[in-house]
């Protein structure tokens, strides 16, 4: 065999086992073996807090799946409660804490705290540093005290919720090919970009840290505007609520009641099939949407890096 040809088999060979060690490296890492989940967020994922501090979430809520109230701001389980179905032991000892997993899911409230201060587009996004910067003091203190495995979703599609466009002025113009308004979705994805660049930052100050950024608002977005390809219907109506175009009324919510000849009457009534509705009360999201997200991401699908879920502890 001439030089040549030598260098070509060698090359061949070279390139051959660097291809065949890929999945290999993948497989062996070990999975991540999470003893406690500890979560950071609104709504969307709050499995009792807000319960706790301001009362009980009203019936129907909880209803699909607890068959009554159980703290969670939708007819059943949220992604949070699928992300934690994942790993069976939740009871964490203290040496836990540097071994758990930590869950981020912001931004929603951030955003549309400042357009129902009547704040412009440009005054929100204006301020979406600073909540970015408090962010990583978080994540930092974390860190410090221990932490190392972040699991971190980005905003989701906030022009898209029923009680941002029945409350917020919008004109047609400003309506997408979706049916949801641009300018505040626009909002959300720029607050999307900060915060990677916040993580990608964060990864170089936190050198131990695995942190894994989860694109929610491009799943929730593809959910919404493909509902009836993935079995739903009526992306941009509340599921519980009352009157308009959205199912949607500030002042009569999920579970609201209003009096009638001194007696109380049930506005604020559940849809007959929340199985098929993506969200529930013009804020947050059906049982049946959560999963459907959580399926999508749960792989890795919509991750930087491209991380399951269960190997969520190991740095890339």
């Amino acid at each position: 065999m001439d030089s040549r040809c030598l260098k070509s088999a060698l090359l061949a060979l070279a390139v051959l086992l660097s291809a065949s060690l890929v999945p290999y490296q993948l497989h062996a890492k070990t999975v991540c073996d999470f003893p406690v989940i500890f979560n950071f967020g609104d709504s969307n994922s709050d499995t009792g807090g807000l319960s706790a501090a301001f009362g009980q979430a009203p019936p129907p809520n909880g209803e699909s799946f607890f068959r009554g109230p159980a703290g969670r701001y939708s007819d059943g389980r949220l992604v949070i409660d699928f992300i934690g179905g994942v790993f069976k032991k939740l009871l964490p000892s203290a040496e836990d804490f540097s071994r758990a997993l930590y869950t981020f899911d912001i931004g929603q409230n951030d955003l549309t705290a400042g357009y129902f201060l009547n704040m412009s587009t440009d005054q929100v996004r204006a301020y979406v540093p600073d909540v970015l910067d408090q962010f990583k003091v978080v994540i930092s203190d974390i860190y410090d005290q221990g932490g190392r495995s972040f699991w971190i979703h980005n905003t989701a599609p906030v022009g898209c919720l029923p009680y941002v466009m029945d409350r917020l002025p919008i004109t047609a113009g400003q309506v997408d090919k979706v049916g949801c308004a641009s300018p505040f979705n626009d909002v959300a994805r720029y607050f999307n970009r900060k915060l990677k660049e916040a993580v990608v930052q964060l990864r170089k100050d936190l050198p131990m840290a695995a942190i894994t950024y989860v694109d929610v608002y491009a799943a929730k977005y593809a959910l919404i505007s493909q509902a009836k390809k993935h079995g739903f219907e009526h992306p941009l109506q509340a599921c519980c609520g009352h009157g308009g175009k959205y199912n949607y009324n500030m002042h009569v919510g999920c579970g609201g009641k209003i009096k009638v000849n001194g007696k109380e009457v049930l506005l604020g009534k559940s849809c007959e099939k929340p199985s098929v509705m993506i969200n529930w009360d013009g804020v947050h999201y059906t049982q049946a949407a959560n999963k459907w997200v959580f399926d999508q991401i749960v792989d890795g699908s919509f991750s930087d890096p491209p991380t399951p879920l269960k190997m969520a502890c190991h740095r890339q």
